[in-house]
């Protein structure tokens, strides 16, 4: 499995990170990557598979996600967010009743998950429905496709 962010990445956005004695997140990536796939079969894939998109490719409705058909770059930004979030500053927090630094970022961080994730639903996934290794405009396909959702 690809992921969706490398150490680098997070090093972009906290540069100090590794100053705290978390030397190595191999294990966050791939864990990160997962739970953004998830959120996808979750929010995403339910209502896109009853697309008439969808219909051109498959003549079924219980199609399932297929994780390699994604483009991963989509979600480097919302990965570091997200591995941030859930998985390095929850180890550096006292989880004590008053905020401390990292409480406050962890905070910030899933907000800026959620944004960035709501950005790319409303965007369009990049998703290879055809699976010839490129993914046209075509083939890109927002959350809501222009209809009311309650």
């Amino acid at each position: 499995m690809s992921n969706y962010s490398t150490d680098a990445n997070i090093l972009e956005y906290e540069p100090q990170i590794k100053d705290y004695g978390i030397i190595d997140f191999t294990d966050y990536h791939s864990k990160t990557t997962a739970d953004i796939q998830r959120h996808l079969r979750i929010e995403w894939w339910p209502r896109v598979k009853r697309s008439s998109l969808t219909s051109r490719y498959f003549n079924t409705t219980d199609v399932e996600m297929d994780n390699t058909k994604l483009q991963a770059a989509q979600f480097t930004v919302a990965a570091v967010y997200h591995i941030l979030a859930y998985y390095i500053l929850p180890q550096l927090t006292q989880h004590s009743a008053e905020a401390d630094r990292f409480r406050m970022m962890i905070d910030f961080y899933k907000s800026k998950f959620r944004e960035e994730f709501d950005l790319i639903l409303q965007d369009g996934v990049k998703y290879d429905w055809d699976g010839d290794g490129t993914i046209q405009e075509t083939e890109e396909q927002p959350q809501h496709f222009n209809r009311l959702v309650r």
